[in-house]
């Protein structure tokens, strides 16, 4: 049995296997400009976030339908359960399938069909994060947020802010985050991945943020660090896609020993794990090895995911009881 825990910053989009990306293509007549899964495997040499975004949003092109896209979260929820996700809250990115001529049901409906169902068949509750994508306008994260409008409070529980961070400051979308607090919605952000610290302190004051998503840069601002400690705000890391967009070197160089050594609220996610080589149980392991995190750090990890959640507090206090009975077996055969 894996180590229960919560993923707590995952793109839908971002799960879309070259398997799947193919199977798709051919039933919507989609021509990939790579000869099969292995040539597309080899694409995702990044050097940056741009160098992937420009693939994931190519990607994109193949899902069109409700069938679609309830196979893609269908496809993550198996494979997250697998490796012991029992919450998770999920991101996706609406401006980028209306921009396609997908409507915003399509993709809401269909993701649903597939979430409705992940607790009954998988063990796995979920929440719909809507993601806005700051290179895009403010007036187009406000025209967006309108017309998701139906959704709130029932399968969009929400919003979020991600894509190309540096030169996009939170506070281009001041308005659409004061509307979401109006209307009751969750709000998280990217910030401080590549962008700076002061983009942190941003998205908290401005945006009024929840929780940051990435967050590593904090370290740079010790008074930044101090207030995160003492407001409780959870920062969403995500090791395997940090070296894959080589906001660090190697997982040894990962400033997580230096954030948990602050006391910060740190938890492990997977972003996009269909592009940076594993989902949240693989980041989970792949710390361990690189770091050599012990069992009980592992366990303060996967107790921070479910503290960082927006659960209930019944279901949280029953899980966060879960992690703190789990038997770590012998490393070698364990997977976190």
């Amino acid at each position: 049995m894996p180590l229960p825990k919560a993923e707590l910053h995952l793109h839908i989009e971002g799960t879309l296997e070259p398997e799947l990306a193919f199977a798709l293509a051919a039933r919507n007549g989609v021509t990939l400009p790579y000869a099969d899964t292995e040539e597309l495997r080899r694409a995702y040499a990044f050097t940056d976030l741009q160098s992937f975004l420009d693939l994931y949003y190519a990607l994109m092109a193949v899902l069109r339908t409700e069938e679609d896209f309830a196979e893609l979260a269908e496809a993550y929820l198996a494979r997250a359960a697998a490796q012991g996700v029992r919450h998770a809250e999920i991101f996706f990115d609406p401006q980028a399938h209306t921009a396609r001529g997908v409507p915003l049901a399509v993709v809401v409906d269909g993701l649903g069909r597939a979430l409705d169902r992940g607790e009954e068949r998988h063990g796995v509750s979920t929440r719909l994060i809507m993601c806005f994508l700051r290179d895009e306008s403010a007036e187009s994260a406000l025209e967006t947020f309108e017309a998701a409008r139906p959704w709130f409070g029932g399968r969009i529980t929400g919003i979020g802010l991600d894509s190309a961070e540096v030169g996009h400051p939170p506070a281009k979308f001041r308005e659409v985050y004061r509307r979401a607090a109006e209307a009751g919605l969750h709000r998280v952000a990217h910030a401080g991945e590549e962008g700076p610290a002061a983009y942190i302190t941003e998205a908290l004051d401005v945006l009024g943020v929840e929780r940051i998503d990435h967050g590593l840069r904090c370290l740079e601002d010790p008074a930044l660090v101090e207030r995160l400690v003492r407001e409780r705000i959870p920062l969403t890391l995500c090791p395997l896609s940090n070296v894959r967009l080589r906001c660090v070197d190697t997982l040894a160089d990962h400033p997580l020993p230096a954030i948990l050594d602050a006391g910060l609220l740190a938890t492990v996610n997977s972003d996009d794990p269909a592009y940076f080589g594993g989902y949240a149980g693989d980041n989970f392991d792949a710390l361990a090895e690189a770091l050599g995190l012990d069992d009980e750090t592992l366990r303060l990890l996967a107790a921070n995911s479910f503290q960082a959640s927006f659960l209930p507090e019944e279901r949280r206090a029953a899980l966060l009881a879960e992690v703190a009975a789990y038997e770590f077996a012998p490393r070698a055969a364990v997977r976190a």
